[in-house]
């Protein structure tokens, strides 16, 4: 008996040393684990920090935007009722320039109407004098024939009587030249009565050709400045339109950003959740399952940054086309 015991405690002692080596081994394996576990939490933590600095960058973005799109609508808000103003000023000035001009041409039109009265009765009274001096000169020197040829012959004093026809000729003649006087006058009068009806009749012609240019001007105002509502209209719309579909898609991606936010931070929990799990239940046989969780969680990191990356892309591109 005594020789079959001895053998057996060599075999106790080497089982004691395996025991003992894999004590050391889970030991040793332990602190190891930990280390990568705090590094792994340290670096999520980090990632997540990141990913908040740069939604609250992104964030800021969108509003520096925004506000930058509601300046220029409101610029071009006051750069249109600027110019609506000037042109009602210049709308009101053409007005009161054409009635000033239209009170001159019909000043001008009486002036031209009276003066061609006058000259047109002018006219008719000296050609009504004309006709009435020659008719009576006309009577007188036949009734002196006639009296002449009567009385030349019978009776005695012909000579004064020839002389009394002479003197009342010479009295007609000098009636004559007061009639020819009166008529040289008349003409006289009739010359600068056409002188200026020609003078109106001109500046009528005149004030009518900056009356027509003027109402030319006034229409091609008109038209130029209902063309240019109509632009800024279009443009002060389309800006409209923009600053609506931006401010859509803001609050479309900030609601975007806030689920992204939120469902990384319910991510995060749950990889803490998992890590405390995994410092609960860990041994030496769950390193490749921590490593695997770990490269998970690179992966999912890297995934959320291209995320953001292309949501960077996306609100550079709204920048462009607010731009535009």
């Amino acid at each position: 008996v005594t020789v079959l015991q001895r053998p057996a405690k060599p075999r106790e002692s080497q089982e004691r040393n395996e025991t003992s080596r894999a004590d050391i081994k889970r030991s040793t394996s332990k602190p190891a684990v930990e280390g990568e576990k705090q590094e792994s939490s340290e670096r999520y933590q980090k990632d997540s920090q990141t990913l908040l600095l740069q939604v609250e960058a992104l964030q800021a973005q969108l509003e520096e935007q925004t506000r930058l799109s509601k300046e220029q609508i409101e610029a071009l808000l006051e750069d249109r009722r600027i110019y609506m103003e000037e042109a009602q000023v210049q709308h009101q000035r053409d007005k009161d320039k054409i009635k000033t001009v239209t009170d001159k041409l019909h000043k001008t039109q009486n002036l031209l109407y009276e003066s061609t009265r006058v000259l047109l009765q002018l006219k008719l009274d000296a050609r009504a004098s004309e006709k009435a001096w020659i008719a009576e000169k006309d009577s007188l020197v036949r009734k002196l024939d006639r009296a002449l040829q009567q009385h030349s012959s019978k009776q005695p004093g012909t000579e004064n009587r020839q002389r009394h026809a002479k003197e009342m000729l010479q009295a007609d003649d000098g009636a004559c030249k007061a009639h020819s006087r009166e008529i040289k006058s008349l003409l006289e009068q009739l010359k600068q009565e056409q002188h200026l009806s020609n003078m109106y009749r001109e500046q009528c012609i005149a004030l009518e050709d900056e009356l027509a240019r003027i109402r030319e001007e006034g229409d091609a105002g008109r038209e130029l400045f209902k063309e240019r509502s109509e632009k800024m209209g279009k443009r002060l719309k389309l800006a409209t339109q923009r600053y609506e579909a931006l401010e859509k898609r803001r609050n479309m991606e900030v609601e975007g950003f806030k689920n992204d936010i939120k469902q990384l931070r319910q991510k995060l929990t749950d990889v803490e959740k998992q890590l405390f799990k995994v410092t609960l239940n860990i041994g030496p046989d769950q390193d490749l399952a921590i490593l695997h969780e770990i490269r998970q969680g690179n992966r999912l990191t890297h995934k959320i940054q291209g995320e953001l990356k292309n949501l960077k892309a996306k609100i550079y591109g709204l920048e462009n086309e607010l731009r535009v």
